[in-house]
């Protein structure tokens, strides 16, 4: 049982009101795996960006480096679910 507050009264949705209500949760649950994506890509962007420096054309990026940035680039391959970007594990960057 939904309801709202009305003049300082509580009293249930309609039924209308409850379809739109509805429509509003389905649209957010379905948007769930854009919201969980964009945040995991914002995340991986920050490393790569955190670790640009190694890879200027006048450093020497040695293969761990150039592996573990490949790793943050394709750590979004493959995602389907919610539940898929939430066990994303990232990759451990080289010392």
């Amino acid at each position: 049982m939904r309801t709202k507050t009305v003049n300082n009264q509580i009293v249930e949705l309609t039924d209308e009101e409850n379809a739109a209500r509805d429509a509003e949760e389905q649209e957010w649950s379905d948007a769930a795996f854009d919201r969980a994506i964009l945040q995991l890509r914002q995340q991986r962007n920050q490393k790569l960006a955190n670790s640009d420096w190694r890879a200027l054309s006048d450093q020497s990026l040695n293969q761990e480096w150039a592996d573990f940035r490949q790793q943050l680039r394709d750590i979004t391959q493959n995602l389907e679910t919610v539940e898929d970007v939430e066990s994303v594990a990232w990759p451990t960057e080289p010392e």
